[in-house]
């Protein structure tokens, strides 16, 4: 056997480098929506999370795409507290039918987009009629990419982005976003305001100690929430009248889950099954905790666009007799 046909060179796929292709944010909520319309196909288990100290965590996302794709991928995200960003994520691509890993790819930039990718989804199959204000809290990159692709949903039509103020924040997320000239700001400095002139809120922020607004009533009538990392708004649960969520397996373990007035997955909006939002009065909360198969086809995707143009490799020195013991 020549010594070359064990050895298995697997591309790695880098932050830098995905950036480079310049994927739109338009591009990104049309393959969320792809992911979401194959979801009855592929094999999703629910996430497992580990915590080695305080709200840190590990997060171990397995998805399977369905069959046409032939891929199944792992993803690993980390949240660690004082860290530079906070969070961290690796995804690792396989080729489902043989086994052999594909690439080892950077999962920020992919779970950062695909977030936002969600949201900016869900503000389009759920948002009630008329709104052209989205409220903003907890302005870093996960905010920054749901505001790029609201951007690409919305095109040139006005809207105004209402901040909440934290540190610096609200000043660096403006600066980023000046150049669009459809957009306008407001910047809010008390919490309970903040929420009680909300029509769509979109919460990204990653530490909540506690409820972000204890009075039910500043919840107005129409409102559509998506708190991004479910953190703080725990008395919604109880109240407003539906509930979707990215996967049933993520909100099912939820303390007031057998207590939401209605429950459905967002997914079967977007294939009809499920009407959505059916009046404008309808206060609407979606939680979506992040499906490793957005991570998966967006993995995919990109190993597809770059798998001939790769720089970096590992190499491999497989076994390849059955019996070698």
């Amino acid at each position: 056997m020549n010594s070359d046909d064990r050895l298995h060179r697997v591309p790695v796929i880098g932050h830098d480098e995905i950036r480079r292709q310049g994927i739109e944010p338009a591009r990104c909520v049309e393959w969320v929506e792809e992911s979401f319309r194959s979801k009855r196909e592929a094999v999703l288990p629910p996430k497992v999370s580990i915590h080695p100290q305080g709200d840190d965590f590990f997060n171990t996302m397995p998805a399977l795409l369905a069959q046409r794709y032939g891929r199944f991928a792992v993803k690993v995200v980390h949240r660690i507290a004082g860290q530079e960003p906070s969070l961290g994520s690796d995804i690792l691509l396989y080729d489902s039918h043989t086994g052999r890993l594909l690439a080892m790819v950077d999962g920020d930039w992919i779970t950062t987009m695909r977030t936002g990718a969600v949201a900016a989804l869900t503000v389009k199959l759920l948002q009630r009629h008329g709104v052209d204000t989205y409220s903003f809290m907890g302005l870093g990159n996960t905010a920054r990419a749901t505001a790029l692709c609201l951007l690409s949903v919305i095109g040139d039509r006005q809207v105004t982005f209402r901040l909440l103020r934290y540190k610096n924040q609200a000043e660096s997320f403006i600066n980023r976003f000046k150049d669009y000239e459809n957009v306008r700001f407001e910047v809010i400095d008390d919490t309970d305001d903040f929420v009680a002139g909300a029509d769509v809120l979109i919460s990204c922020i990653t530490s909540a100690t506690g409820l972000v607004c204890d009075r039910d009533e500043n919840y107005r009538e129409g409102m559509l929430l998506i708190p991004v990392h479910t953190r703080g708004f725990q008395n919604c649960d109880l109240f407003f009248d539906k509930v979707y969520g990215d996967d049933r397996g993520h909100v099912e373990g939820f303390r007031y889950f057998d207590r939401f007035r209605r429950f459905d997955e967002l997914a079967n909006v977007l294939t009809g099954d499920n009407p959505g939002r059916e009046n404008d009065r309808e206060r609407i909360l979606c939680y979506n905790i992040g499906l490793g198969l957005h991570d998966a086809l967006f993995a995919s995707k990109i190993y597809d666009m770059l798998r001939d143009s790769c720089s970096q490799f590992i190499e491999q020195r497989k076994e390849t007799r059955k019996f070698w013991v």
